[in-house]
């Protein structure tokens, strides 16, 4: 039998993810926080919730009445995430795909793994929240930026707005292989870990960006040639490895 799986939050990329999860038949919950997106949810076959973390005194048990919970919502609010973890642990959860961001990494001018030490920030802070939390088990997702289908880079970029750190690198990631490697997470049972997901190439964003305006017909962009280049280079080899996995979108600059 397949597990229940509530997703917390179905925007970008937490409705694309129940949709392939319900292609998969998996019983899916799926939550927002806009009354007239409820009907859409559940033409598309799934069981809507209203469920707005900031208000602590909502119920949320029949949303949390499921195996497994996905959080993909940009909240950074460690207070809200203290209370929503008190109602986890009276739930029947027993597992949880928290996605954190790899912007919880300092830039270095090299590469980041898992274990390099991360800045003191909000994001951080909730990942710690749930890391040390006993009564269920957390997996961590630390996406690069998100892209893919109506979130493409040139769009990205503002008009009259020269580009930062023109020899630094990318860090991204397309919507498809997060999916997929959420899915591989729950159908792998990859528990207990903290892993970097970005695309293996990391061009540089002059490079990257001039290809993608031009790809999109957009005028050459600028770069501010007075940045002082800091940047990082996300390291995904641990997800690599755990989940045998390959990125179906690998070369940022043949995408």
């Amino acid at each position: 039998m397949n597990q229940k799986i509530s997703i917390l939050g179905c925007g970008w990329l937490g409705k694309a993810l129940a949709i392939e999860l319900v292609n998969k038949q998996y019983e899916l919950k799926g939550s927002t926080t806009s009354p007239e997106k409820v009907d859409l949810l559940n033409s598309i076959g799934i069981n809507p919730f209203l469920v707005n973390i900031n208000n602590h005194q909502d119920s949320i048990t029949d949303f949390l009445n499921a195996d497994i919970l996905i959080i993909p919502i940009t909240s950074k609010n460690s207070v809200d995430f203290k209370n929503l973890i008190f109602q986890i642990e009276k739930s029947n959860i027993k597992k949880v795909i928290f996605i954190s961001s790899t912007s919880v990494y300092l830039n270095t001018n090299g590469t980041v793994t898992e274990e390099t030490q991360t800045k003191t920030c909000a994001l951080s802070e909730i990942e710690q929240l749930f890391r040390i939390n006993t009564s269920f088990q957390t997996t961590i997702i630390r996406f690069g930026g998100l892209f893919g289908y109506d979130r493409q880079p040139a769009n990205f970029i503002k008009p009259n707005k020269k580009i930062e750190n023109p020899e630094g690198y990318i860090n991204l990631i397309h919507r498809d292989d997060c999916i997929q490697i959420i899915e591989q997470i729950i159908t792998k049972n990859c528990w207990q870990e903290t892993l970097n997901s970005c695309a293996d190439s990391h061009p540089k964003r002059r490079n990257f960006y001039k290809k993608e305006m031009n790809k999109a017909g957009k005028p050459t962009p600028q770069f501010n040639e007075n940045s002082i280049n800091a940047y990082k280079i996300v390291n995904s080899d641990k997800l690599k490895t755990l989940l045998n996995y390959k990125f179906k979108y690998d070369n940022l600059m043949e995408y």
